[in-house]
């Protein structure tokens, strides 16, 4: 089992895109606030195996205090702890503290995506247009 300070790999967004079409178990956890999957946006995934993204927040918004039964939650929404659960978050800070919690949960295949799903500010301080799943092109919706 890895500990919270054990390497999550980093995978790209074309990259986790990729790999939940590729196998039909693996899952694609969205970390964000419910603010930002109204205002901002969801992955969609829905052309992939895996339908749709497991919703749950790591920080709960107003305060974003960390949520206490994250890691329950999350065991009761994917049992299987040999499944690929690839976090995502605004751009990549939130879903690495998640992806090293369920691995120190014993879960064996945890992946932080890389930039998220708006990425870093560009210069004009947009974000959603320099790197992330956004600015990748890959499905999203607005709900």
């Amino acid at each position: 089992m890895q500990s919270e300070h054990s390497p999550i790999a980093e995978v790209t967004p074309a990259e986790t895109f990729q790999e939940l079409t590729a196998d039909p178990s693996a899952r694609l956890v969205d970390v964000r606030t419910k603010a930002e999957w109204a205002y901002v946006g969801l992955p969609d995934v829905s052309s992939t195996p895996s339908r749709e993204p497991v919703l749950l927040e790591w920080q709960v918004f107003p305060t974003m205090a960390v949520s206490d039964d994250f890691g329950q939650t999350l065991q009761s929404a994917c049992p299987d702890k040999s499944t690929a659960l690839y976090f995502i978050c605004r751009s990549g800070a939130r879903s690495l503290a998640a992806a090293r919690l369920m691995s120190a949960l014993g879960y064996e295949r945890c992946f932080n995506v890389t930039d998220g799903f708006e990425g870093p500010p560009d210069a004009h301080g947009h974000r959603g247009t320099v790197a992330g799943w956004k600015a990748s092109g890959l499905p999203w919706r607005q709900n």
